[in-house]
């Protein structure tokens, strides 16, 4: 089992803006992002596939630093109902997978993040 690390998470005002990151070392395929047990946010294939939960499109922007070992998660714009646990996530997921948590096997611990009305 891979262990993420994220930080970055805190309270915001709507409409704020927030950076969450996650320490990745390894090669899986694909990296995401989710809120509790929903998926936000993927990225495949060194960035040929990204993908979006449909409440976050246009808003959020999901980015891997190879290089680095480090993912991370660009909010905009936030709302209250994206109030939850924040955790990055790794693995090889089937293409209509993505956005489920099924099929990744590193997780980080999480790091919440509050948005407030």
């Amino acid at each position: 089992r891979v262990q993420l690390v994220e930080s970055g998470g805190g309270s915001v005002q709507a409409g704020g803006s927030m950076r969450l990151s996650c320490a990745a070392p390894g090669n899986m395929k694909c990296m995401a992002w989710f809120k509790d047990n929903e998926g936000v946010a993927v990225q495949c294939n060194r960035g040929s596939v990204t993908e979006y939960a449909d409440s976050v499109k246009g808003r959020f922007t999901i980015s891997r630093d190879i290089a680095r070992d480090t993912l991370s998660l660009e909010m905009n714009n936030l709302r209250p109902e994206d109030t939850g646990t924040y955790h990055c996530a790794s693995g090889d997921p089937r293409p209509h997978t993505r956005l489920q948590r099924i099929d990744y096997i590193g997780w980080g611990q999480g790091t919440q993040v509050t948005v407030s009305s």
